[in-house]
């Protein structure tokens, strides 16, 4: 009898001390009740970490010309990136504001402040388009006798003179012409009347129509 109560608690402790043994082991990988909230706390503070992004600046360039359209659109999009890379709020050195780049005497004559149309980018979307169709009307003659013709040795079109015009004026674009063009216009940055006769010739404009400014607020 002695000898098998002897037996039975060697088998009982060949039983029960791996079992201890790996309880122990579970007790030291298994983090504590504490340690497991602080671990689901800290991957809480960093998902919720978010990355700063700087705002772009209301001067920085702004998309590139839609070069794909040749209509009104195409030619504006691809003026205002030659004039200010699309910038509605730039200023250049010489004062000419916003993304066509108008001097103080045309808002003058289409009744806007500089401040008013540095700050209004709908308003100088309003005074290109009225700008175009003024230049239009003072440019009928030069239009119907010189466009779809070759002239110093450039293929003339509607929308390179308007560019043209743009540029310069259209006083400039009718001395150009009066002169055989043998008179080189350019601007203060050296862009003369024939590099935008030539950038500007394939646009189809034939859906603004020549109105003279009547002195109407454009916005």
């Amino acid at each position: 009898m002695l000898k098998n109560k002897k037996k039975y608690l060697s088998m009982a402790k060949d039983f029960l001390f791996p079992m201890g043994i790996s309880a122990v082991v579970a007790t030291l990988l298994t983090p504590s009740l504490g340690t497991q909230k602080d671990l689901h706390a800290s991957l809480r503070v960093e998902t919720s970490q978010q990355v700063s992004v700087s705002p772009v600046a209301d001067n920085s360039p702004r998309v590139s010309p839609m070069n794909h359209r040749n209509d009104f659109i195409g030619f504006k999009e691809k003026m205002g990136y030659r004039e200010s890379r699309n910038n509605y709020f730039i200023t250049n050195p010489y004062g000419h504001v916003g993304k066509y780049q108008f001097g103080k005497s045309a808002l003058k004559f289409f009744g806007v402040s500089q401040s008013e149309f540095l700050n209004n980018p709908a308003l100088q979307e309003n005074v290109f388009y009225a700008s175009l169709a003024h230049n239009k009307w003072k440019l009928q003659y030069e239009i119907r006798t010189f466009a779809g013709k070759n002239f110093a040795g450039i293929p003339i079109t509607e929308s390179g003179i308007l560019a043209a015009a743009h540029l310069l004026g259209t006083g400039s674009v009718k001395s150009f012409f009066k002169s055989d063009g043998k008179t080189e216009f350019a601007d203060a940055n050296g862009t003369s009347i024939i590099n935008y006769m030539k950038s500007f010739q394939h646009f189809d404009l034939s859906g603004i129509k020549p109105s003279k400014y009547d002195g109407r607020k454009l916005i």
